[in-house]
């Protein structure tokens, strides 16, 4: 098959990811009809280029779509929307989710649009904002082989794609670059407040780390936020948390016992009564409050409203 490199696309979720990636595939040449629940957060691709729908189901039809990409909160969301816009969807497209949602989910997914002889592709990505808005986003794809070739040149418009394995191995690929974020992002906050603690000046010990083997992103990008008391979402403590719980479920499904993980989940579950929407760096709050009168830095906290 050819590649689908002039198709048009459909995208459905215009949110804090969706949007600088539908960008990136607009500045690519693609032509691009967007969708979001709430029309003003599509609307703005329009001065880019886009067209702009009322309802999924319009955004693929009107288009003519062969792709339909969505990116949407979790599994329940794309679930719904993947069943709306079903009757809509061309035999032979394919169906493209860059959420991050359950294995499982994904799975059903694949097994309801195969009856439709429609292809899925689970292809959740790893980057953030500032992966998505410069286009460098790790892209997990599980996928059948055919359908993957055919839409690689589209998914590294929005960063690195890879195809782990079939339907489903993305969203466990995800899964496992979250666990590793999730518990990196705990470890520098240990240590920063460690270091602030034992008497040392925190922003001289990340530095000083990062010429070693504790360098990671992680160190980079969160050990600043904390440092700087910067909680606006990057990624979001809902979000982590979301996938923290799915982690669970892959773990229990595969068999296998993470005593790490059950530790992690449970900061994250403690912060979304009084966080949700903070950056998920905001692990340091959760930490401080273990540790009455220790603290990071003197700077008061950026919270979102």
């Amino acid at each position: 098959m050819k590649p689908v490199s002039d198709t048009s696309i459909a995208f459905l979720g215009i949110g804090l990811m969706g949007k600088p990636m539908a960008q990136r595939l607009l500045a690519a040449g693609y032509s691009l009809t967007a969708w979001n629940r709430t029309y003003a957060k599509a609307s703005v691709l329009a001065e880019q280029g886009a067209s702009v729908a009322q309802t999924a189901v319009d955004a693929v039809q009107n288009s003519a779509a062969k792709v339909v990409i969505t990116m949407l909160e979790d599994g329940n969301a794309v679930t719904a929307v993947i069943r709306d816009i079903l009757p809509a969807l061309q035999k032979g497209s394919i169906v493209i989710d860059m959420s991050s949602i359950q294995q499982a989910q994904a799975q059903d997914l694949h097994a309801l649009l195969q009856q439709h002889d429609v292809h899925f592709i689970d292809a959740p990505v790893s980057g953030g904002v500032i992966g998505a808005e410069a286009g460098t986003l790790a892209i997990m794809a599980g996928a059948d082989e055919q359908a993957y070739r055919q839409v690689e040149v589209l998914l590294g418009a929005m960063g690195k794609p890879l195809r782990v394995g079939g339907p489903g191995t993305g969203q466990l690929a995800k899964l496992c670059n979250q666990l590793i974020v999730g518990a990196t992002i705990n470890i520098v906050a240990e240590a920063l407040l460690l270091a602030q603690a034992g008497g040392a000046d925190p922003a001289a010990v990340r530095q000083a780390l990062r010429g070693g083997f504790a360098e990671s992103r992680i160190l980079e990008v969160h050990g600043q936020r904390m440092l700087d008391r910067s909680f606006m979402p990057g990624g979001q403590v809902k979000s982590q948390a979301k996938d923290m719980e799915n982690i669970q479920l892959a773990a229990q499904g595969a068999g296998v016992d993470l005593p790490i993980t059950m530790l992690v989940t449970e900061v994250y579950r403690s912060l979304l009564p009084v966080h949700p929407h903070a950056d998920h760096s905001a692990a340091l709050l959760a930490l401080e409050q273990r540790n009455p009168g220790k603290r990071l830095g003197d700077q008061a906290d950026v919270l979102p409203g």
